[in-house]
């Protein structure tokens, strides 16, 4: 088997077992590429990527571009004389990146291509009721996350699993298969699995503030998926008294008398909050109104703050 010399390119927390993997396997991370720091915070100090952060300690080269075209950055990106790229939740790249190490550039996507091809695909796959989703490993081609496929493995999604949940599951198994893909190529012994043509294909788009709020006029099961889908972050929220009310977790009421179409709740100011669907109804179980911490729906009530 070949020794690669590879540049890694990511940024959040889910792409940091990929390349601590990278690092510990016989072939040689000869770069970093990650997002440049950005000020947050109320100091709005600069803040480093999990993936540079990373990087720094295992003291690997880094590349922090503004513009993945910009002249320095690709001649830089060029000297590195790799053999490979591999990406995991990065930007776009242009085709003078992609295009430009020998092996290609491949890319580890969170879903079961060429379902949930998108920025969010395990949002996505958890909303949408899936019963299993998984990784893919593929070369990047032109159009977004449809390039040849060359290992795929799944995983089942547990009844009241989380995002949040789902996302460490799929990080861990992430690394082991991005380390097989590599290998494979290294070995040049991998397949390469056109994407078949399927018309009903579901799309994982990039998911904004407005794409959290709830529709309560759905049924009662679609919004307990899309409320665990989208915890615990960024969470699912509805309006309540006039100010935002996310919802971390809830579960299907078993006690609902009546079902409605637009935002109607009801409580014994105690032990539950419910509020109603289509077809049924949600209590929530963790909450977090508008200026107040997270606490449990009884937290929630025994602080005095009525729902009516």
């Amino acid at each position: 088997m070949k020794k690669l010399r590879i540049v890694f390119m990511g940024t959040p927390e889910f792409a940091v077992p990929m390349l601590s993997e990278l690092v510990s396997s016989a072939h040689e991370v000869v770069g970093v590429v990650t997002a440049p720091d950005k000020p947050a915070g109320r100091g709005m100090q600069l803040n480093e990527s999990d993936v540079k952060k990373f990087a720094k300690e295992k003291s690997l080269h880094i590349l922090q571009p503004e513009k993945l075209k910009n002249e320095n950055f690709l001649a830089e990106l060029k000297s590195l004389n790799a053999d490979l790229f591999v990406v995991v939740a990065f930007r776009m790249l242009p085709e003078v990146v992609w295009n430009m190490p020998s092996l290609g550039t491949i890319n580890l996507h969170a879903s079961l291509l060429p379902q949930y091809r998108g920025a969010a695909p395990i949002n996505w796959a958890i909303i949408n009721g899936e019963k299993e989703t998984g990784v893919t490993t593929f070369f990047i081609q032109h159009e977004i996350d449809t390039g040849k496929i060359i290992f795929q493995e799944k995983i089942s999604i547990r009844k009241n699993e989380t995002v949040g949940e789902l996302y460490v599951e799929l990080m861990q198994l992430g690394a082991t298969v991005l380390r097989k893909t590599v290998d494979a190529i290294a070995a040049n012994n991998y397949p390469q699995i056109p994407q078949d043509h399927i018309t009903d294909i579901k799309h994982a788009p990039k998911i904004f503030k407005e794409t959290c709020k709830i529709d309560w006029s759905k049924t009662a099961e679609y919004n307990y998926d899309f409320i665990r889908g989208l915890s615990p972050y960024p969470c699912a929220f509805t309006l309540l008294n006039g100010k935002v009310f996310k919802i971390f977790s809830s579960v299907r009421s078993s006690t609902s008398s009546r079902s409605g179409t637009s935002e109607q709740y009801e409580t014994d100011g105690k032990s539950y909050l419910r509020f109603y669907c289509s077809n049924g109804a949600i209590d929530v179980k963790e909450c977090q109104l508008e200026g107040k911490k997270k606490m449990s729906i009884e937290e929630f009530l025994r602080g005095g703050i009525k729902a009516s």
